[in-house]
């Protein structure tokens, strides 16, 4: 072929030929794939990053499929706490109805006291009216006008210690000592036994400072007793009234019943002490017990409606025993009733078995293999190079895990108070429930608004992609076109450029 000469208008034409058909290949070619860069020979630049777009874009296309099964995953546990939530309102009414029904005790643990003479509601104390004498001595003492306070220090004795009136009368002004300046020298000096206080009438009121009912008297002597009192004074035991035989000043003690806080009661109208009926039973509420009285005076502890199954704790104190107010006293246990504690049983089975189905939901409630209630964890992946990721903790969801146990018939729902710790208990595990699934419902939220960014993430990546490779088809369409005619074209003027050497060929024949 090397040997054939062509001249220079053809080999032109020629040429041109070629290149029309090389474009027109490319455009076939643009026009057939879509794409204007389809190796790294049409544009290095654009067809390494174009990949590079594209391999991010599928990195991320596949952890999707990861991250949609996370959600599943929370949206099994979410369902499964939803069912666990209902079945703790199933028990919460199991619990609810063991409260309405008839109390399991037909009587419930009491004791009786003996009774106490003349104890009343309003005045527990009781007992009988007693001497003067047993009563605080009171003594009143008529003092002297103008005593002198000049000549040295007056002393007197009272109860037989010395008492001295300092010289110049104390505080007095006026060269006479005052009913204070003696009260102060009397209260001043130790072992006196009494208590003295000015009436403010010019009286001096002489109190002991003994027991109640003790008998004891005041003596007042000594060298200027006169002069300071005016004669020798005698002194006789007050008028007041005491009691005997009542609980004024003895104590009574009952143990924590029922868990409550064990009672220790002293008798008497001073601060702290108990004198009625109504301030009994105040002391008593801590211990789970009420107290009522009889006509004759005799009390009666009882365990409150809400302990009905407790037994009173042990009963002592010095107002109890033989030859006390309170006596000896038995304490008594509940008696159950048969039919309720039937009716009570029954709920128990009925609540264990809303507690079986509370453990089987939990184990059930799993995605994939991974149970977010069954204390399995959840970790999800959300950019291609495993930087951006969320773990998620579960939690334990059995019985136990809430806070909840099965019951025992003879031992639970047996009273108020028992069916309460149990309701508490279901409180409890609803307010764990809630808790979880408000914290699972963020969780889900940050999956799901993750798996929308990763979608449109790999929206933009494709698109940027796209954008350095794919052709404009109506420009390579029109460039299609025009090359078809300008192939036509070359081929006319290459017929035209061999017209010379067709004469030639004419001349030959």
């Amino acid at each position: 072929m090397s040997g054939i000469v062509l001249s220079a208008s053809v080999r032109q034409n020629l040429l041109s030929l070629q290149s029309t058909a090389d474009l027109l290949s490319t455009t076939q070619n643009r026009l057939a794939t879509g794409n204007k860069v389809n190796s790294a020979l049409d544009n290095p630049t654009n067809f390494f990053t174009a990949q590079g777009l594209d391999n991010r874009a599928s990195d991320i296309n596949n952890l999707l499929d990861g991250i949609g099964n996370g959600v599943q995953v929370l949206q099994a546990a979410n369902t499964g706490i939803t069912s666990l939530q209902k079945l703790v309102d199933t028990a919460k009414s199991i619990a609810n109805q063991a409260l309405q029904a008839t109390s399991g005790y037909s009587t419930k643990s009491q004791a009786t006291t003996a009774a106490v003479t003349g104890a009343t509601a309003s005045n527990l104390l009781g007992g009988t009216a007693s001497a003067a004498t047993n009563a605080k001595t009171t003594s009143t003492v008529d003092l002297s006008a103008g005593i002198d306070a000049s000549g040295g220090a007056k002393t007197f004795t009272v109860n037989g210690q010395t008492v001295t009136l300092a010289t110049n009368g104390g505080s007095s002004s006026n060269g006479q000592y005052s009913i204070s300046d003696i009260e102060a020298a009397i209260n001043g000096t130790a072992g006196v036994g009494v208590n003295a206080t000015d009436d403010g009438a010019g009286h001096l009121i002489l109190t002991s400072t003994g027991t109640a009912g003790a008998a004891d008297t005041i003596t007042l002597g000594g060298t200027d007793v006169a002069s300071v009192f005016g004669a020798t004074p005698t002194v006789t035991p007050g008028t007041d009234a005491g009691t005997t035989g009542g609980l004024s000043g003895l104590t009574l003690t009952i143990a924590a019943t029922d868990g409550g806080t064990a009672t220790n009661i002293t008798f008497g109208t001073g601060t702290g002490q108990v004198s009625t009926l109504d301030q009994l039973n105040t002391a008593l509420a801590a211990n789970n017990l009420t107290a009522s009285i009889n006509s004759s005076g005799a009390l009666t502890f009882t365990t409150t409606n809400d302990h009905a199954s407790a037994t009173i704790g042990t009963v002592g104190g010095t107002a109890t025993g033989a030859g006390n107010p309170l006596g000896a006293i038995t304490v008594n246990a509940p008696v159950a009733d048969a039919n309720a504690q039937n009716t009570r049983a029954t709920l128990v089975s009925q609540y264990n078995a809303v507690i079986d189905q509370i453990k089987t939901t939990a184990q059930d409630s799993s995605f994939n293999g991974i149970n977010l209630l069954n204390g399995d964890q959840l970790k999800l992946v959300f950019n291609e190079t495993g930087k951006s990721t969320l773990n998620i903790q579960g939690v334990t969801f059995d019985p136990a895990g809430l806070g909840l146990s099965s019951l025992a018939s003879g031992t639970d729902f047996l009273d108020n108070a028992s069916t309460n710790k149990v309701l508490d208990s279901l409180n409890n595990a609803s307010s764990t429930l809630r808790s979880q699934a408000s914290t699972l419902g963020s969780n889900l939220s940050i999956v799901q608004i993750r798996q929308d960014f990763s979608k449109n993430l790999i929206n933009v990546l494709q698109t940027g992609s796209s954008n350095l490779t794919l052709a404009d088809t109506n420009e390579e369409a029109a460039n299609s076109q025009a090359l078809s005619t300008r192939q036509s074209i070359a081929v006319s003027a290459l017929a035209l450029a061999n017209q010379s050497q067709q004469s030639v060929l004419q001349l030959l024949r």
